[in-house]
C-alpha cells in the first residue's frame, strides 16, 4: 500500500468518525481530540489532514471546487453560460447510492449547524469564485462584475436550496432535486407564471 493510499483511508477514517460524533453528538460538543481518537490517529495527524474541525465537515472539497472548475473550463462555448454552469453543478454533484448516507449526515451538518455557518461562507466562496471566473470568461467581463458575481451566487444558492429540498424529502432523489431547480433558475421560476 502506498503512503498516498495510507493517507487517503485515514483521511476517509477521520470523517466518518467527525460526520458520526457530530452527528451524534453536535459540532460544538465534540473536539478534534475526541475525532482523532475515534478515527485511530493522533491530535497532530488530525490536524495535518484538517486545519480545523469544521474541515473534516466538509472533506475534499477542494476537490470538489477543482472537478466544478475543469468541468467549466472543458464546456462547450457554443452553450449558454448559466446552461452551462447548472450542468456542471449537476454533474459534480452526482454521487454514487453508496456515498449518499454520509453525504447526507454532511450536508444536514452543513446546513443546520449555526457553528459551520461562518465556515461554509468560506467555502461558497470557493465556488463562487469558480462560477464567476467562468461567467467571465463567457462574457469577456470582470469576474468581480455584476453579473459574474449574480451567476455564482444564484447558482450556489440554487444548489443549496436543491440539497435542503433533497434531505427534506428523503424520497427524492438529489440529482431530480439539482434538475428541477436549476431548471426553475434557468427558465426564470416558469413555476410562478400560472
Amino acid at each position: 500500500m502506498t503512503q498516498t493510499a495510507t493517507g487517503e483511508a485515514a483521511r476517509d477514517r477521520v470523517e466518518r468518525a467527525a460526520l458520526e460524533l457530530f452527528t451524534s453528538r453536535g459540532f460544538d460538543a465534540v473536539t478534534a481530540d475526541e475525532v482523532a481518537d475515534a478515527a485511530g490517529i493522533s491530535r497532530r495527524t488530525f490536524f495535518r489532514y484538517y486545519p480545523a474541525k469544521a474541515d473534516a465537515v466538509w472533506g475534499d472539497f477542494a476537490a470538489h471546487v477543482e472537478r466544478l472548475d475543469r468541468l467549466l473550463h472543458s464546456a462547450d462555448g457554443g452553450r449558454p453560460v448559466l446552461a452551462t454552469v447548472c450542468a456542471a453543478y449537476a454533474e459534480v454533484n452526482d454521487y454514487r447510492d453508496d456515498d449518499l448516507p454520509a453525504l447526507r449526515q454532511r450536508m444536514r451538518l452543513i446546513l443546520t449547524e449555526p457553528a459551520l455557518q461562518a465556515h461554509s461562507q468560506l467555502r461558497y466562496a470557493e465556488i463562487d469564485r469558480v462560477v464567476a471566473e467562468h461567467v467571465a470568461r463567457s462574457t469577456a467581463d470582470d469576474p468581480a462584475g455584476l453579473l459574474p458575481r449574480l451567476v455564482a451566487a444564484s447558482t450556489r444558492a440554487a444548489a443549496t436550496t436543491a440539497f435542503a429540498a433533497w434531505l427534506a424529502d428523503e424520497r427524492t432523489a438529489l440529482g431530480d432535486q439539482l434538475r428541477r431547480t436549476f431548471d426553475e433558475l434557468a427558465a426564470g421560476f416558469p413555476s410562478l407564471r400560472g
